[in-house]
């Protein structure tokens, strides 16, 4: 027995090294069809310890006081060695997040990974979703520019519209009257130690969920009811290391080739990144002439922005999101991928894909009658996707399922 074997058998004898290792990778057998929607799972994890590694070094520069943050920032893209690349791969990282998580929650609507018995499992993702959007809107008002400060201002105010507590929830998160050094040193303490604490501990529950039950593949079926009689392997299964361990590589190979593009070429990428009304300091006398989120909260923004009543706009944008807790129980459809769905259930998808970039769009112009308009409609197409589902799925003509994986 060599002096690694010995070492690894005292660490087993005391934690379970080895059998986590086989639990969760060599021994954790995933469909042999997983194709390239199952990249972004990885990716996104990958962008988490991203984004955690990043901002740690921020932090050691940064300051979180009104009077300092502003050129703490400058400071750190100007005088800080690397540090304009550290901070670029922090925004570029926001953004990016948010892109693979979209594509990963659209290979879920593809192929039904939320159906049973994966319902918990699209829950605990749901509740990360949530908390990612907390950190997001809690980490744009660090660097105290413009959009950051109105930004804010502007949608904690949203808060007030609900009767009763409203204006002392409203109070209660800024810390202040208005936004403010109490409000930038709790959303600094929340973004830097608390969401994170709470997105690590949900992504370990959705890891752990997913490899209770095993993952989806781009049929819909179980590997786990073919298995092979002596060995108990599923037939149709391959651990996941080491292939599915190559072959995420891959995908991170070419993830960075793109995020270091960005990064490196195009930082801001056009104003979608980073607003130029960002690199000009907080002033709370001077408001902006256009206030908008940033691109991954638009569709939500223009949902609130479509509704005319202020407390039913935040109804309408909490809706948004609640709604697709419930996506599980919505769904009857006889299959559970899109490869043997009809076309009622593709037709559906492609126009809810279609309205939701349309919104995200529509939240980031001015407001006007025709973009007010054009929101109310692509709304209505949002959210009828959803209520409108148990009807569709269940008279929508389905192909059968193959018994066994095709490939």
């Amino acid at each position: 027995m060599s002096t690694m074997q010995k070492f690894v058998g005292w660490i087993d004898e005391r934690f379970p090294l080895t059998a986590n290792w086989k639990t969760h990778l060599s021994e954790y057998y995933a469909p042999k069809n997983f194709n390239f929607w199952y990249f972004f799972g990885s990716l996104a994890l990958l962008v988490l310890v991203m984004q955690i590694v990043t901002g740690i070094f921020l932090t050691m520069n940064y300051k979180p006081d009104a009077a300092l943050a502003f050129m703490s920032v400058e400071y750190i893209m100007r005088d800080v060695d690397w540090g304009w690349l550290i901070r670029y791969m922090h925004s570029t990282g926001a953004s990016m997040f948010f892109v693979v998580v979209y594509l990963h929650m659209f290979r879920g609507l593809m192929y039904g990974s939320y159906r049973k018995p994966r319902e918990l499992i699209w829950v605990f993702g749901m509740f990360l979703y949530l908390a990612l959007m907390a950190e997001a809107f809690m980490g744009y008002l660090l660097p105290w520019g413009q959009m950051s400060y109105w930004g804010a201002q502007v949608i904690i105010s949203l808060f007030g519209a609900i009767p009763v507590i409203g204006n002392d929830l409203s109070l209660w998160i800024r810390g202040d009257f208005v936004v403010s050094d109490a409000t930038l040193n709790r959303f600094f303490a929340f973004h830097v130690i608390a969401l994170p604490l709470v997105l690590v501990g949900l992504v370990a529950a959705h890891i752990i969920a997913l490899h209770e039950v095993g993952s989806n593949n781009p049929d819909g079926i179980e590997i786990k009811k073919h298995k092979d009689p002596v060995t108990h392997i599923p037939l149709d299964g391959i651990p996941f290391h080491p292939y599915y361990t190559v072959k995420d590589i891959m995908g991170v190979v070419v993830f960075l080739m793109i995020f270091s593009a960005i990064v490196f070429f195009a930082p801001t990428f056009g104003g979608w990144f980073i607003e130029a009304n960002n690199f000009i300091p907080a002033n709370p006398l001077k408001t902006p002439p256009h206030i908008e989120p940033v691109w991954y909260f638009t569709p939500f923004y223009a949902i609130l922005r479509a509704v005319p009543d202020k407390f039913l706009g935040v109804v309408a944008m909490g809706a948004s999101v609640v709604i697709m807790f419930f996506l599980p129980w919505l769904d009857r459809s006889k299959v559970k991928s899109i490869r043997y769905r009809g076309t009622l259930y593709k037709s559906f998808l492609t126009v809810f894909v279609i309205s939701f970039i349309a919104l995200g769009y529509l939240g980031t112009q001015g407001v006007t009658v025709l973009t007010t308009n054009l929101a109310r409609g692509f709304s209505v197409i949002y959210f009828a996707f959803f209520l409108l589902m148990p009807w569709y799925t269940k008279i929508d003509k389905t192909k059968p399922e193959p018994e066994r994986v095709t490939g």
